[in-house]
């Protein structure tokens, strides 16, 4: 009996050997997941049906963010519009107080807060669109690891930011429009100021009215001058909904340096977070970042402070690379209501802000700018890479 229990023994150990060969051969034959590049580039990590609840754990954040920075932004409005009211209080922190304060006494608290329902409405679609397009530009454009590289992030962000900007301005230049207006005896509601947006429409350009000697130009010359001056106005849609995308130019400009530093700076600084030098003291331990069995492919978690630092550093980049288009921006939005009502082309209001105030001019708020974009992008980044732990994705 024992000669026949070891015989089946060691009959099976072979056919065992046998299986596991066949499993592994079979294994093989798989093909390999390719490890992710970042956070928000693999469905294993982050699957399709989770991104809803990231968006929205994330976006509700951002709604807190942008109501605690409200009254600074519309203060940061009204000095970049260069509006008559408050331009005496551009240039010092006491005058940001000051003009709280003015807008305080007259207003009382809605007043700090104007154009904010726009903001919000804004929020949801803007960041939504923005992340979203990032995850899937950025899946065209780097494929794997050894395409990982800075212009590579750059241009993913920027066309990213692109798409979402487009999707939104008209929000953002109804908010501006609520934030700039200052009257007191009649107040625009959000669907008031839409109606009066559609339809300003600039005076009409007289080419007659144009002084030209004839000693510096010909016949010639002034007829071609009037006969493009009219084939603009007829090309160019005087009202409508054209007027909800003024300064639209500069805006996307400005967003490609924006978006695409502020992701390529976050990335790049977890990146150096994560180095195997400062990781012991940036990185929280696998275990305690989630309930689930850790993914050794997934970049490690950052520490709180680790992970708002490298959020508050990718604002601080993307506001100062990009404020002085933002001053262009808003100065083009408000068009309508100030002076004497021509759209006036990039170059033409980056000039007359030359010409009124100097280099200066370009960075007239950019205080207020980092106090409040500096805080909001570290939360919203922080929300954005918590959230998916929170929420076991």
């Amino acid at each position: 009996m024992p000669s026949s229990t070891s015989d089946a023994s060691s009959t099976s150990q072979p056919a065992r050997e046998m299986t596991v060969a066949i499993q592994g051969a079979a294994d093989d034959r798989r093909p390999a997941r390719k490890p992710a590049i970042c956070p928000t580039d693999d469905d294993s990590l982050m699957p399709l049906r989770e991104r809803p609840r990231r968006e929205i754990d994330r976006q509700s954040w951002e709604y807190v963010a942008k109501t605690v920075v409200g009254p600074l932004d519309r203060v940061k409005i009204l000095f970049q519009a260069s509006n008559p009211q408050f331009a005496k209080y551009t240039g010092s922190w006491f005058g940001v107080v000051t003009a709280m304060r003015d807008i305080y006494s007259a207003d009382g608290s809605r007043g700090l807060f104007r154009g904010h329902s726009a903001t919000l409405l804004r929020i949801f679609p803007y960041a939504g669109i923005k992340f979203l397009a990032y995850e899937q530009i950025r899946a065209v454009v780097i494929k794997d690891r050894s395409q990982e590289t800075p212009l590579r992030r750059l241009l993913s962000g920027s066309l990213a930011g692109t798409v979402s900007v487009f999707f939104t301005y008209p929000l953002e230049v109804i908010r501006v429009r609520l934030a700039f207006e200052t009257k007191h005896d009649s107040r625009s509601s959000l669907s008031s100021i839409c109606k009066q947006i559609y339809n300003e429409r600039p005076p009409a350009v007289n080419p007659g009215s144009t002084h030209i000697e004839a000693s510096s130009l010909s016949r010639v010359a002034a007829t071609t001058i009037a006969a493009t001056t009219a084939t603009i106005q007829h090309a160019t849609p005087s009202s409508g909904f054209a007027n909800f995308f003024r300064g639209f130019t500069p805006t996307l400009w400005g967003m490609l340096p924006y978006a695409g530093s502020s992701f390529l700076t976050h990335d790049t600084a977890g990146d150096l977070m994560r180095h195997p030098r400062l990781a012991p003291y940036t990185t929280l331990p696998r275990s305690s970042t989630s309930t689930k069995p850790s993914n050794p492919d997934k970049p490690a978690q950052l520490k709180y402070w680790a992970e708002l630092a490298t959020g508050g550093f990718a604002g601080f980049v993307s506001q100062s690379v990009s404020y002085p288009l933002e001053v262009i921006r808003r100065r083009m939005q408000v068009g309508g209501v100030v002076g004497d009502g021509h759209r006036l082309g990039m170059i033409e209001v980056a000039k007359r802000i030359y010409g009124e105030r100097g280099a200066k001019g370009f960075f007239v708020g950019l205080g207020i700018g980092y106090v409040k974009v500096v805080p909001m992008v570290a939360v919203s980044f922080f929300v954005y890479e918590r959230g998916k732990v929170w929420l076991g994705i």
